[in-house]
């Protein structure tokens, strides 16, 4: 033991810009680059973390410009077809374009982020953090009412084939609807009325505030899921599983009936009415799978938002919370491709349009009558 010597060396102490220095090296804390009059609006907590590696800040950046330019694209190509293609401006359609405006705009959002983070820190200042939060509230509570109103239309088209069409007066007025269930909920924190945005993560991205301790930020946080996520997500839920019990019973005739005639295929089986029934359920289906992705979508952000406010908020970390919201921009790119995959009568028309694209789709038969053409644009 005698021949054993200790190295004292000095503890180490906060610099005045967020960074821990020793004798050895410094470790930067998250927000070390961060303008003061910015830091103001960052949660205490974030800074508590190590600034990350700057690899993840441009990992991150270039993910981003890859989902931008693909869901600008796509979402770009759905709203040109569906609003320019007559065979599909139909009411129902509506809600189609409406969802892709949305996921347009939640991408217009992103070289905010991608900037801040090959600059690895925010410099667009609380304007740019506003803009970004706000255009993320309005494309995520939106599009989760968008996609219960079309929950709603695939439910009356599907299960109440007779009861009388829906207008595009009737949709035009949903959409309006739409907007404004979303605009309490992106206006008030927008000007500090109710909850407020802040820097979040990173400090790249912007959110609506789940780490204030207060009675105040806890009941916006519970109000907005409530009314952002569970309310449209019991809407679709209840629809869709009424348009699945359809379904079942039409399959389970359909097959009951080929049985009879002695044939193994189902297409082309039974009265026109069976058949567009077919084919709207096709186009059910499809709904149910954005109806999945919403759900893939939307679901961490809410359990992160619920941990922050009402759980142990020591599991949250910055990256942790970055995930979501990678997520969200992920799906947003998925949406278009679901259309061209799934979607009849938006496969003929980016046939028609873009021969290129290698869609092939076969014309609808001429058996067919023109209520079941009007039903194929229908989503």
């Amino acid at each position: 033991m005698d021949n054993l010597t200790y190295i004292i060396r000095p503890a180490p102490f906060m610099s005045g810009e967020g960074v821990m220095t020793d004798s050895r090296y410094e470790v930067k804390m998250l927000g070390w680059n961060t303008p003061q009059d910015y830091l103001d609006y960052v949660h205490p907590y974030w800074t508590t973390f190590h600034a990350p590696n700057p690899f993840l800040h441009y990992m991150l950046g270039v993910f981003y410009i890859f989902f931008m330019v693909a869901a600008l694209l796509g979402n770009g190509v759905v709203i040109w077809v569906f609003t320019s293609a007559k065979s599909l401006r139909t009411p129902s359609n509506m809600f189609v374009v409406n969802l892709a405006i949305l996921d347009f705009i939640m991408m217009l959002k992103t070289p905010v982020f991608i900037i801040n983070s090959f600059n690895e820190g925010p410099i667009w200042g609380k304007i740019g953090c506003d803009t970004f939060a706000l255009m993320g509230a309005y494309s995520g509570i939106g599009g989760a009412m968008t996609n219960a109103a079309i929950a709603f239309d695939r439910y009356k088209t599907i299960a109440r084939p007779f009861e009388a069409r829906m207008s595009k007066t009737v949709a035009l007025l949903m959409v309006l609807c739409i907007w404004a269930y979303a605009s309490p909920w992106a206006l008030l924190p927008l000007f500090n009325v109710w909850g407020r945005f802040v820097p979040e993560g990173f400090l790249t991205t912007c959110s609506f505030d789940y780490l204030t301790e207060t009675s105040s930020t806890r009941a916006f946080v519970g109000c907005i899921f409530v009314f952002s996520y569970v309310i449209p997500g019991c809407i679709i839920v209840y629809f869709y599983s009424q348009i699945f019990s359809h379904v079942k019973a039409h399959e389970k005739a359909m097959r009951e009936q080929a049985k009879k005639m002695n044939v193994e295929s189902l297409r082309g089986v039974g009265s026109k009415e069976e058949q567009e029934r077919s084919v709207e359920i096709r186009i059910a289906k499809v709904c149910m799978g954005l109806f999945f992705m919403f759900v893939v979508s939307w679901t961490p952000y809410a359990v992160v938002a619920l941990i922050g406010a009402f759980g142990d908020r020591s599991k949250l970390t910055p990256l942790i919370s970055m995930l979501p919201a990678l997520n969200c921009k992920f799906v947003a790119c998925i949406d278009p491709w679901v259309y061209a995959i799934n979607h009849p009568r938006y496969r003929l028309e980016l046939q028609k349009r873009m021969p290129w694209f290698c869609i092939h789709e076969e014309k609808p038969q001429d058996s067919i009558s023109m209520s079941t053409t009007d039903t194929l644009a229908k989503t």
